[in-house]
């Protein structure tokens, strides 16, 4: 369901959709375009698009593609999806260590509505983190690995 999506094929392209994208919320899931998860995920976004269409703009970015964003963001899992608002990354505490993105597939259509009304209306009133609406048990998880370099 990927090919439903609007895809981000380069650094330039991910700035200015983020610079360039107000008064709603930016979702940017980065992945791989032949992931299963990914795929299953792209299905969740592609379906909740047009409903949130006021509210959120979806793109897919390849995690091969933008390595700069991967690197920064530190997706080492994915499927893993980001959030922001009028340029501003907006984090979400999943219960899980990472606020940063959510990593994998949600579980229902609903879920992720619910995650992006919840960033919308947190963002509207100036909120940089906001508390997920998801039961914890609807949130994959997974264990954060540290190198020392």
């Amino acid at each position: 369901m990927s090919f439903l999506l609007p895809k981000l094929t380069s650094k330039g392209e991910v700035d200015k959709a983020i610079k360039s994208t107000e008064d709603i919320v930016l979702i940017l899931r980065f992945g791989r375009e032949h992931d299963t998860t990914c795929l299953q995920l792209d299905d969740i976004l592609a379906k909740s698009a047009e409903e949130l269409a006021k509210m959120a703009s979806v793109y897919c970015v390849d995690v091969d593609s933008v390595p700069i964003y991967t690197q920064y963001f530190d997706i080492s899992l994915i499927p893993a999806t980001i959030f922001f608002f009028n340029g501003q990354h907006i984090k979400v505490d999943w219960g899980t260590p990472d606020h940063t993105k959510f990593i994998g597939s949600f579980k229902r259509k609903q879920d992720f509505i619910d995650v992006v009304e919840v960033i919308f209306r947190g963002a509207m009133k100036g909120k940089v983190m906001v508390t997920s609406p998801l039961d914890p048990r609807d949130v994959p998880k997974y264990d954060l690995i540290y190198k020392d370099i």
